[in-house]
């Protein structure tokens, strides 16, 4: 059913406007003499089309639309203006107010009946439109979540692959990820980084799945040999993740390649030092060495939380970036409470 809203003051040219109206199917008309009464109508209410009278004291049509115009969601209501034929210049201001059609006076049935006609059936195309547009934008909504959906499958499904090789990793992935999204919230990242960050960062050490198991498996400390054989892990993991368009699997590259730079430049395996390794890098840096400190590993007890608390402390400006630092410390509470949620069956809380 279509609502339609009719303006004159005039009590004889609105009864013929109703008239003219019930004739049409499908329609409702609300026919008002008043065009301040009619605005407040309008406020409260939403029409699909107005027909408005120009000529009316006080309120005239042009300053009805005008104050129409300012009315929240209104601005937009198609109008169907009803003026003398030689009435040029209040045409001309209408159409500038965004008047849709014209009716002279005195009014042709015929002419009223197919203009009225044809504005409906064009608000109807509209609100298809419309509906088609919302339509699509919730499918491109749908088919984006599944896109994101199987690209997280992706990160999931490798970091478990690191993850049956490397005995370092496990809860470890759960806990250096939510302190990674720690960071990056302490730091002032959008919610959308933040997401990015926790999603990417358990692919840090994917790389390892290039390392040979007499290396990555030894309980004991590695070698020089054997350490640099380990190291290339970081770049192993870059070549594995780099050539995804998928922004999360991007975003996993360079944390793969730059999680173990420190800030001072002694990292691996390019050198970089300071704003030159990438945030996301800086962040997991910390993430990352916290919990393999706090975790009990083959060759090694774990540390005491306060004792890697202090070692960051001591390392900043050196390993890690000062400003990530702060920002991990200065969400203990969540750290704490991350570290004793997220824990290997067999290990004792601290």
């Amino acid at each position: 059913m279509a609502l339609i809203l009719a303006v004159d003051d005039n009590a004889t040219n609105l009864a013929l406007l109703e008239a003219l109206l019930a004739k049409l199917p499908g329609v409702e008309t609300i026919a008002l003499d008043d065009p301040a009464l009619a605005l407040e109508w309008c406020r409260d209410n939403r029409p699909e089309l107005i027909l408005l009278d120009y000529m009316m004291p006080e309120i005239d049509g042009l300053e009805f639309m005008r104050r129409l115009a300012l009315l929240p969601g209104r601005k937009e209501t198609p109008v169907i203006m009803i003026t003398a034929d030689l009435e040029r210049a209040v045409r001309y201001e209408a159409l500038e107010l965004g008047a849709r059609d014209f009716l002279n006076k005195p009014l042709d049935r015929a002419e009223f009946t197919a203009r009225v006609k044809n504005q409906l059936a064009l608000i109807d195309a509209e609100k298809k439109l419309s509906d088609r547009a919302a339509w699509l934008a919730e499918e491109v909504a749908k088919a984006t979540a599944d896109i994101l959906a199987r690209e997280k499958e992706a990160i999931l499904r490798l970091s478990r692959a690191a993850e049956y090789r490397d005995p370092e990793t496990g809860a470890h992935l759960v806990r250096m990820s939510s302190y990674s999204r720690l960071i990056a919230a302490r730091l002032g990242l959008s919610s959308a980084e933040q997401e990015l960050i926790l999603e990417a960062s358990p692919m840090h050490d994917v790389g390892k799945v290039g390392i040979p198991d007499a290396i990555l498996l030894k309980p004991g400390r590695l070698d020089e040999d054997e350490f640099r054989i380990m190291k290339r892990h970081a770049e192993i993991g870059h070549e594995i993740l780099r050539d995804s368009p998928a922004p999360l699997l991007q975003a996993a590259a360079i944390i793969a390649l730059s999680h173990h730079e420190k800030f001072d430049g002694s990292g691996y395996p390019r050198g970089l030092a300071g704003e030159a390794i990438p945030l996301h890098g800086r962040i997991v840096a910390v993430a990352d060495v916290f919990d393999a400190l706090t975790s009990a590993r083959p060759y090694k007890r774990p540390w005491p939380l306060a004792e890697a608390r202090a070692f960051l402390e001591r390392n900043a400006g050196a390993h890690f970036d000062p400003s990530c630092v702060a920002a991990f410390l200065a969400s203990w509470q969540d750290v704490l409470e991350i570290h004793a949620r997220h824990q290997e069956p067999d290990v004792e809380a601290q």
